[in-house]
């Protein structure tokens, strides 16, 4: 017998100047993506800055709400979306985020399908993905959700649309006092 488990995406729009761009282009009310492993955020993977004050140098990466980046701002609008999964589809998202962990060194920011996607022309990459591509990227090949269409057509607020449950909107910051701490399951944790 199969027990059910949840993943999660999380979506924000922060006050940067790419943030702003983005939006004022778009008119998306969320312009960043990233998917956790947990109820309380605290694994949460995205395509995003290396630094949190460089906006040119993007990478794969582990993010946090407390991080130097979402701390940061006094206000965070976001939203968190709960899919919920199989058994065997968690074990293939931890394995793919392990996966794009130890081989980090191997991706890179897809800026070229961050701007195309922006201007409704997308381009895509193997090795290479902004925000929103690697969180869809993630749940298709896992058989999570499918908007049949490429990946690096897909915006954030597009997996607003993908059929999972809104659990969260609002201030991000206040995202964690407003839900029940849990202690961390031994299968969240990875060696950084």
């Amino acid at each position: 017998m199969t027990k059910n488990s949840s993943i999660y995406v999380v979506l924000s729009r922060s006050q940067t100047i790419l943030s702003r761009t983005v939006g004022l282009l778009t008119g998306d009310r969320y312009t960043h993506s990233a998917l956790s492993l947990d109820e309380n955020l605290e694994y949460m993977f995205s395509f995003g800055r290396r630094w949190a004050r460089n906006p040119f140098i993007g990478c794969f990466k582990h993010e946090s709400l407390d991080d130097d980046f979402y701390s940061s701002h006094s206000f965070l609008p976001g939203a968190v979306i709960q899919f919920p999964v199989s058994d065997e589809q968690y074990a293939g998202i931890k394995s793919q985020l392990w996966d794009f962990l130890l081989d980090s060194h191997k991706f890179g920011y897809n800026y070229a399908g961050l701007i195309g996607n922006v201007v409704g022309k997308g381009y895509g990459s193997h090795r290479r993905f902004f925000c929103s591509e690697f969180v869809y990227h993630v749940l298709r090949e896992n058989g999570v959700r499918d908007a049949y269409k490429p990946r690096y057509m897909i915006r954030p607020q597009d997996l607003l649309g993908l059929g999972g449950k809104l659990i969260f909107e609002g201030d991000l910051k206040t995202y964690r006092s407003g839900h029940r701490e849990r202690p961390l399951k031994e299968e969240f944790r990875f060696a950084f």
